[in-house]
């Protein structure tokens, strides 16, 4: 924004699309956090003619909780990265901060080790 008279649309409509990723990504990751809950049911439920001892515990649902929990907080975080970039950009004083996409690489890493480590319990 050159002159300051306020956000070009292309910004606006950046940021929208900014926005509408964060809430495709929080919804895919709450689905899949509810799949991999009650992928232990289902593997219960099926009929076991070579009796494999299936794993007993929690596993599966403890990271299919963690991972619908993850989905909202990038809701949540979704949210306030538009409102506050849309205030900034209103303002004309929007700047770039690389923490966040740090903040939820490193949360995306952890969850991803929880999911290895519990898939190597069951080995």
């Amino acid at each position: 924004m050159a002159n300051g008279s306020g956000p070009r649309p292309t910004d606006d409509l950046a940021n929208e699309r900014t926005f509408l990723a964060y809430v495709r990504t929080s919804l895919s990751v709450m689905a899949f956090g509810f799949v991999i809950a009650r992928f232990a049911v289902y593997l219960q439920l099926m009929p076991n003619p070579a009796h494999i001892i299936l794993p007993q515990g929690r596993t599966s649902e403890i990271l299919g909780i963690a991972f619908a929990v993850f989905g909202c907080l990038l809701g949540v975080v979704g949210m306030w990265r538009y409102s506050a970039a849309a205030r900034a950009l209103a303002a004309g004083r929007y700047r770039s901060n690389p923490a966040w996409p740090i903040a939820v690489g490193v949360a995306t890493l952890l969850l991803g080790i929880a999911v290895v480590a519990g898939l190597l319990r069951f080995f």
